[in-house]
C-alpha cells in the first residue's frame, strides 16, 4: 500500500451524484460506501460490515440506516449498529467507521484522517466561485489510470501546453518561454507570460483575439491533490503584465483530484470565467477542456505503464522540473510529519 496524506480534505465526488441511494467510492485504497440522509446530508462510511466483512454498498437503505445485504445488520449515520435481526444484545464492536464529509463548491469532500482535526474552514476555497460576476461550469469526473502524484506533476508543468494541447490550451510561440516557480504556504506557484504573440486557440475561439495578446499562465498547487491554473489573454500592450485586466478574458481550471489507489486518479474538474455564456458555449469550452483533458490522460496512462514496466529507469531532470521538485517535496513533508505524529501519539 502507497503512503498518503490522510489529515487533509479530499474531494471524493460531485456533489449532483450523491442521492438517496447506495453508491460506492475508493479513496487512498479504501472503499466508502456513500449515500444522502433523509435531512440532505451526506453520509460516508467505510465500506465494510463488521460481521462478515460484506460490502455495504450491496445492501440496502433502510430510512436513514444501511441494512447490510448478508444477514440485515443495521447502521445508522453515526456508523452505530441499532438493530440485529434475531439478536437483542448488540456487541460493542459493531459499528463502521464514519468519516467526515462537508459539502462546498459543488462537491464532496472527506477527511479520511484523525476525525478529531477536521476543520471545515481548510476546505479549499476559490473565492470567484462564489461571485455571481463569474460564470462556473461544472466538469466530469476523468478516471485517469496513473498515480495522482503523476497527474499533479502534470498540472504544475506550463511547458507542455505548447506541445501536447496545439489545438485548444497552447501554441508554438510558448515553447521557449521559460517557466517560474516558487513554493507558497500550501503548495507551489508556477507561472509564465508569453507576450505579444498569438492567441491559443480557446481564445481565439471563445474571446475573439484575431491579433497578438499578452497571456498569462499561473498554475496554483494546493498540496496534496488540488490544482487551480488561473490563465487569460489581453490585447498586446493593454497593461495585463502591469496588472491592468479590465479588458481580458480570464479563466480558472480547476482540477479537483481524487487518489484512487497508486494506479488510478479521479480528477473532478470545472471551469470558472469572468464572462457569462449561454449553455451551448458553455458546453463547447467544456468540450475544448474535455480534448485538452484527454490528451493529458493518454501522455499520463503511457508515462505511468512505462514507470511500472522499468521501476529501475533512471529519468533525466530539466530546469523546468522545479515546480515538480517542489510539489513532491510538500506531499512527502506532509506524509513525514504525520507518521511522526502517530508515533508520538503511540508512544504516550
Amino acid at each position: 500500500m502507497a503512503e498518503y496524506v490522510l489529515n487533509t480534505w479530499y474531494p471524493i465526488a460531485w456533489s449532483r451524484d450523491i442521492t438517496n441511494s447506495l453508491t460506492q467510492r475508493r479513496i487512498v485504497e479504501k472503499d466508502v460506501v456513500m449515500y444522502r440522509n433523509s435531512h440532505g446530508k451526506v453520509v460516508a462510511q467505510l465500506d465494510i460490515c463488521p460481521h462478515r466483512m460484506m460490502p455495504l454498498s450491496m445492501g440496502r437503505l433502510k430510512g436513514d440506516a444501511i441494512q447490510c445485504g448478508y444477514h440485515g445488520m443495521e447502521f445508522d449515520c453515526s456508523g452505530k449498529c441499532v438493530r440485529i435481526p434475531g439478536q437483542e444484545k448488540i456487541p460493542a464492536g459493531a459499528k463502521v467507521t464514519t468519516y467526515p464529509v462537508h459539502e462546498h463548491m459543488g462537491l464532496v469532500w472527506i477527511w479520511m484522517g484523525d476525525a478529531e482535526k477536521a476543520d471545515t474552514s481548510k476546505v479549499y476555497n476559490l473565492e470567484q466561485y462564489h461571485d455571481p460576476a463569474w460564470d462556473v461550469v461544472e466538469g466530469d469526473a476523468l478516471q485517469i489510470d496513473c498515480n495522482y502524484l503523476n497527474l499533479c506533476d502534470n498540472l504544475c508543468d506550463p511547458s507542455h501546453v505548447s506541445f501536447v494541447h496545439l489545438t485548444t490550451l497552447g501554441n508554438a510561440a510558448s515553447e521557449d518561454v521559460p517557466v517560474n516557480s516558487e513554493r507558497t504556504e500550501d503548495g507551489v506557484l508556477t507561472w509564465r507570460w508569453v507576450i505579444d504573440a498569438p492567441a491559443i486557440p480557446i481564445f481565439q475561439k471563445f474571446g475573439g483575439f484575431t491579433t497578438n495578446v499578452d497571456r498569462w499562465h499561473y498554475y496554483h498547487y494546493t498540496a496534496p491533490s488540488i490544482a487551480v491554473i488561473d490563465f487569460g489573454t489581453a490585447k498586446t500592450g493593454t497593461g495585463a503584465p502591469e496588472g491592468n485586466r479590465d479588458d481580458c478574458v480570464q479563466i480558472y481550471a480547476c482540477h479537483f483530484m481524487t487518489p484512487v489507489d497508486e494506479n488510478t486518479t479521479i480528477d473532478h474538474w470545472m471551469h470558472i470565467k469572468n464572462f457569462k455564456a449561454d449553455a451551448k458555449t458553455n458546453a463547447e469550452m467544456s468540450a475544448s477542456f474535455r480534448e485538452a483533458f484527454n490528451e493529458d490522460k493518454v501522455i499520463l496512462e503511457a508515462i505511468h505503464k512505462n514507470e511500472r514496466a522499468y521501476p529501475d529507469f533512471k529519468t533525466t531532470m530539466l530546469n523546468l522540473d522545479a515546480s515538480v521538485v517542489r510539489m513532491r517535496r510538500k506531499v512527502d513533508s506532509m506524509i513525514e510529519e504525520e507518521k511522526v505524529g502517530r508515533q508520538t501519539v503511540k508512544a504516550a
